[in-house]
């Protein structure tokens, strides 16, 4: 438990014993105001609050609406998503990104009907074993549907509690997680902490902002150490990163009697499961033509003549951002024998909407039916 006198960081604080009641009900009671009404905030139902916190993983709540609306009218239930093909689950998933949450989302529906009947886990040790489930999911999942007393952390969580600290621990620091458990923790009310922890989370999101925070409408502006000290902007504390990578590629669509070559990605690592135009690096000295055609028949095994070049995009991933030249390609000879992807399929232009594709392709998609109708 963290010592509101000082934990290893020596922060100062706040609070004493008889002021955490009074700012757990002054946070909660602006909450029950001031909360965006959202649609998983409607209901009850453990699977589909696990659904929203599932999708709102490193995900802006606006992103997430429409998204989760579509994935329960399909998937209303535990069952109807166990019982899903993987690739249905990533098409509706496509656009939103981090797939691993869709693939694992989908092994641990199949989990809890084979070894629960069908009902989301109501215990800690259980829900934290299925795959995905990390602690930020537990605890959301367990607090909100359950009313289990696990505090949230995540970046509005780990905001706040920088500034109402001003705690100097880099909020992106190995420790980080820790030490704000430890003190999201004992401000936590145990008697609601569902509601409670969207309390605070709704406040990192409208209020505690990063960049422009809305101090004179806290509702506990007066815990609020850096701001009675004029030090927000200087928290929370961040580690710097280094600067992102940047990849150049070439991207290949080869057309054989009308129909166009698309590859399945692995279904472990990066964009896990979802089909693609196939496409690498390109190498030192090497031209755009020549790198895709190399690229082609390394990956896919054919050999392809340059039609034309499609457009240029650029893209940015997580860790790493993309520039990517695309290229419209004729099928010459041989055929298709993978180095990477898992499957192939030749498909006619219509029916590429029935795949799940990462963002990237989407951004010349438009214009590639363009190019190949005309």
């Amino acid at each position: 438990m963290f010592n509101f006198s000082g934990n290893e960081t020596d922060v100062q604080s706040p609070f004493h014993a008889s002021s955490i009641q009074p700012f757990r009900r002054v946070l909660m009671d602006w909450y029950g105001v001031s909360r965006r009404i959202l649609p998983w905030r409607q209901a009850r139902d453990p699977y589909h609050i696990w659904v929203s916190e599932t999708m709102l993983v490193q995900t802006q709540v606006a992103t997430v609406v429409d998204y989760f609306h579509r994935f329960v009218r399909v998937f209303p239930d535990v069952f109807a998503l166990a019982a899903a093909d993987l690739q249905d689950v990533l098409k509706l998933w496509e656009g939103l990104g981090y797939y691993s949450r869709a693939r694992n989302f989908h092994k641990a529906a199949k989990i809890v009907v084979e070894r629960h009947g069908g009902r989301v886990p109501n215990d800690w040790e259980s829900f934290l074993a299925l795959p995905g489930v990390g602690d930020y999911i537990a605890s959301a999942v367990q607090s909100i549907a359950f009313g289990k007393p696990a505090a949230v952390v995540d970046g509005n969580v780990k905001r706040v509690l920088a500034r109402i600290f001003t705690n100097p621990v880099p909020v992106n620091g190995s420790s980080a997680h820790k030490i704000f458990k430890a003190i999201a923790e004992d401000l936590l009310d145990r008697e609601d902490s569902g509601t409670y922890n969207q309390a605070v989370m709704e406040l990192g999101a409208l209020i505690c902002k990063p960049a422009n925070p809305l101090c004179g409408d806290c509702p506990v502006s007066p815990w609020c150490l850096a701001l009675a000290g004029d030090r927000v902007r200087a928290f929370p504390v961040k580690i710097k990163k280094p600067a992102t990578p940047h990849h150049h590629l070439a991207v290949g669509v080869v057309v054989k009697n009308g129909k166009l070559l698309i590859v399945q990605r692995p279904e472990t690592g990066l964009l896990g499961g979802l089909w693609e135009f196939p496409g690498d690096r390109i190498g030192q000295n090497e031209t755009l033509e020549s790198a895709c055609v190399r690229i082609l028949k390394q990956i896919a095994g054919v050999t392809v003549s340059i039609r034309s070049h499609l457009t240029q995009i650029r893209h940015a991933y997580t860790h790493f951002k993309i520039t990517a030249d695309v290229f419209i390609c004729d099928w010459e000879s041989n055929q298709v024998r993978l180095n990477g992807p898992i499957d192939h399929r030749w498909v006619r232009p219509d029916e590429l909407p029935h795949y799940p594709f990462p963002k990237s392709n989407h951004k010349f998609m438009t214009r590639l039916m363009e190019a190949i109708i005309t």
